[in-house]
């Protein structure tokens, strides 16, 4: 991880034990608020009053059935049992109980104060602190996830970046299959082109440059020569004994750092250890994407939960349709540039014209940046091997093409595909750049746009599916509605 992935770890390390934090109190404050609502009340301070004694008159019981058959005799009652009742008012009603004082039990808090110190917080102040843990165990949760790419960064950019070249080959293995070609060797044929092709490329360059070097090494020489000459003929004034200090000053710092230039010699020599690494790997890979890709995704989605399974099978299609979308498109782009920038370095006269077009054509692989980054390198061949002003005509030539691609050729071949905001694009390139070096640029904006395009996938599912149980539980309403005849109708 590069330098700004310590400061990371750092502020990630202290949002994780906040928001551990956070949460032992959250609990804590339920687990009281649970045990307050469950507690008994007491019993109330003083007893009701008892019912007053009613001076009802002795009522006669009621006849009983007789049990036995035969005749039903009445019994006679005689005037002096029957009571004689006065006609007098009525008695009268007694007084109302009075109501019973209110309990005062802990769960109910003093009078005019709420019933826990919870409920004396704001509604937006919860929220914005039920938010904030949240938001601190994800971005702890994020902290892992990188941590652990960091210490499987090999792994991880091979995969990557065969899936950047596997979605480039895929459509064509597709093709060869749908015509009758077996599995197998439409894979490896597609397979050995494409690692064919990339070997031509390499050689190319190669071949170029070696062609050139004396030529480019000649100018070279001239143009410090010219430099020499200016800084003592020109507005600077320089003379022979300051350059030729200067010169020594630089050669001291050389010979003073030998240590340092070796121990980066020697980590240049690892770097090229695990880019080779890197690269066997990702061939690896590509290879088994393109021969069994379907099998392997449904590997991956079996691995899943199950209710999660039917939502990202509709979504890998639709992911894999985008990556595939902007590998196309960004190298449609990169071959364009690389086309421009070297046509316009070639009629301007600066050497290794070709060479330089490939390696501005590897560079647009970065989206906005990655021509205008690479092309600085034919600008600084131009300003030793030519004039400044052919390098000012370079540097020219690198911005119109800079412009066209941004506000031309991104919008109509890779709109449809990233549909991201230039500003996101940079933004994640930047991001990419500072997390994983040149191959987190390389990968941050597909990453982007395939992560776009599975969130607006699950979200219109999920509203497509609300709108389904909405419609079900509307008609359900209509079906147990008692129907009422229309006026008129008998």
């Amino acid at each position: 991880m590069a330098r700004g992935g310590k400061a990371f770890k750092a502020v990630a390390k202290g949002m994780a034990v906040a928001a551990s934090a956070a949460a032992v109190i959250e609990r804590r404050r339920r687990a009281a608020m649970a045990a307050d609502f469950h507690e008994p009340p007491l019993a109330p301070l003083s007893p009701p009053p008892a019912d007053p004694p009613t001076a009802d008159p002795p009522t006669a019981d009621p006849p009983t059935a007789d049990p036995l058959p035969g005749p039903r005799t009445e019994a006679v009652v005689p005037p002096a049992a029957v009571p004689v009742v006065a006609a007098a008012s009525p008695a009268p009603a007694p007084p109302p109980a009075p109501a019973p004082a209110p309990s005062l039990s802990p769960s109910h808090g003093h009078f005019g104060r709420p019933a826990t110190p919870a409920e004396a917080v704001p509604w937006s102040l919860r929220v914005a602190a039920e938010s904030t843990w949240r938001l601190l165990l994800l971005g702890a949760a994020l902290y892992v996830v990188f941590y652990i790419v960091d210490m499987l960064r090999l792994v991880a950019f091979a995969v990557l970046a065969s899936l950047l070249i596997s979605a480039l080959l895929e459509p064509t293995v597709s093709w060869l299959r749908r015509h009758g070609v077996p599995r197998s060797l439409a894979a490896g044929g597609v397979f050995m082109s494409g690692l064919a092709g990339i070997g031509l490329v390499g050689w190319f360059v190669v071949w170029q440059v070696t062609t050139n070097l004396e030529t480019v090494t000649s100018k070279v020489k001239a143009g410090v020569d010219q430099l020499r000459d200016w800084l003592i003929t020109g507005p600077l004034h320089l003379t022979e004994q300051q350059i030729t200090d200067f010169a020594n000053q630089i050669t001291k710092a050389i010979s003073t750092n030998t240590e340092q230039i070796t121990s980066a010699s020697i980590t240049g020599a690892q770097i090229a250890v695990e880019v080779l690494t890197t690269v066997l790997l990702a061939f690896f890979t590509t290879f088994f994407l393109l021969y069994d890709g379907e099998r392997i995704w449904n590997w991956a989605l079996r691995g899943l939960p199950r209710h999660s399974r039917y939502a990202m099978a509709g979504a890998g299609p639709k992911a894999w349709a985008t990556l595939t979308a902007y590998v196309r498109g960004t190298v449609c782009v990169a071959f364009i540039d690389a086309v421009c920038i070297g046509v316009g370095i070639q009629l301007l006269g600066v050497p290794m014209a070709l060479p330089l077009a490939v390696i501005i054509f590897l560079g647009a692989f970065v989206p906005l940046v990655g021509a205008l980054v690479t092309g600085t390198v034919a600008v600084l061949i131009a300003l030793v091997t030519t004039t400044p002003w052919t390098a000012l005509m370079v540097l020219a030539v690198l911005i119109a093409v800079q412009q066209i691609e941004g506000h031309v050729l991104q919008p109509l071949i890779l709109g449809r595909a990233v549909r991201v905001h230039p500003l996101g694009v940079v933004l994640g390139v930047a991001a990419g750049s500072i997390i994983g070096g040149i191959g987190g640029a390389i990968v941050a904006v597909p990453l982007i746009a395939v992560t776009n395009t599975v969130v607006t996938h699950l979200r219109r599912r999920n509203e497509a599916g609300q709108a389904v149980f909405t419609a079900l539980e509307a008609a359900r309403e209509a079906a147990t509605r008692p129907h009422t005849p229309p006026s008129g109708s008998v």
